[in-house]
């Protein structure tokens, strides 16, 4: 019983003390983050950093983003319930956990199979039943001819590309982090037509790249 009320002192803390003061106001939002266990979806023996401001190692060289910025992309996405979204790197799950209470279906795509089966019994354990996983490559684009009506990259393009962008439906969105470290942008392209695109930047952070893309060469006297 105790560690269940400290779970759940610590969600409240997360929302209130990281996600709100960084501008993050959208009400399904934070009801959504509010209401999932995260702890659920981290690995054994983080349990106790589920809620912190910090990322969380998953393997493979990869971590859970920071909660404020899972709630900035959300946010950014402006999702309605009507949305099909289709996310690049399931990872833990539980973004596609989030999502998939904002959102009509989510595709989610991993290129490691554990992270993906892992992922499918925490959303299977919590009765969802609207993320469809697929397991590949997705550094490049996914989905062939389908479009959606928003698109979640969870790591970051050391260059930007536009095959992401092409996958979108006119009037769909984007959240995408590009650039290398130190410093990377996160932006939300919105696409307006078949060949026009609006891109915004939104905020300076730092993850890892998608598996399969590769820094720009350093050019050398």
């Amino acid at each position: 019983m105790q560690q269940a009320a400290d779970l759940d002192l610590a969600r409240y803390n997360m929302i209130e003390q990281q996600i709100r003061p960084w501008e993050v106001l959208d009400e399904r939002v934070l009801g959504v983050m509010g209401e999932l266990p995260r702890e659920l979806f981290v690995p054994q023996g983080w349990q106790h950093l589920a809620y912190a401001d910090t990322e969380i190692p998953l393997g493979h060289g990869h971590h859970m983003m920071a909660p404020k910025v899972e709630a900035r992309l959300m946010q950014a996405l402006e999702l309605e319930p009507s949305d099909r979204v289709l996310e690049i790197g399931t990872g833990s799950g539980y973004l596609a956990a989030c999502l998939s209470r904002l959102a009509r279906q989510v595709d989610s795509v991993e290129i490691h199979a554990d992270f993906s089966a892992r992922a499918g019994a925490h959303l299977h354990a919590l009765g969802i039943d609207n993320v469809i996983r697929h397991t590949g490559d997705a550094a490049h684009g996914w989905g062939g001819e389908k479009r959606f009506d928003a698109i979640a990259v969870t790591a970051s393009m050391p260059v930007y590309h536009e095959g992401f962008e092409r996958a979108l439906r006119i009037g769909g969105r984007l959240f995408v982090v590009s650039g290398q470290a130190p410093v990377m942008e996160a932006m939300l392209v919105r696409r307006l037509g078949e060949d026009e695109f609006a891109r915004e930047f939104l905020f300076e952070t730092a993850i890892e790249p998608l598996d399969g893309l590769l820094p720009p060469a350093e050019f050398r006297f």
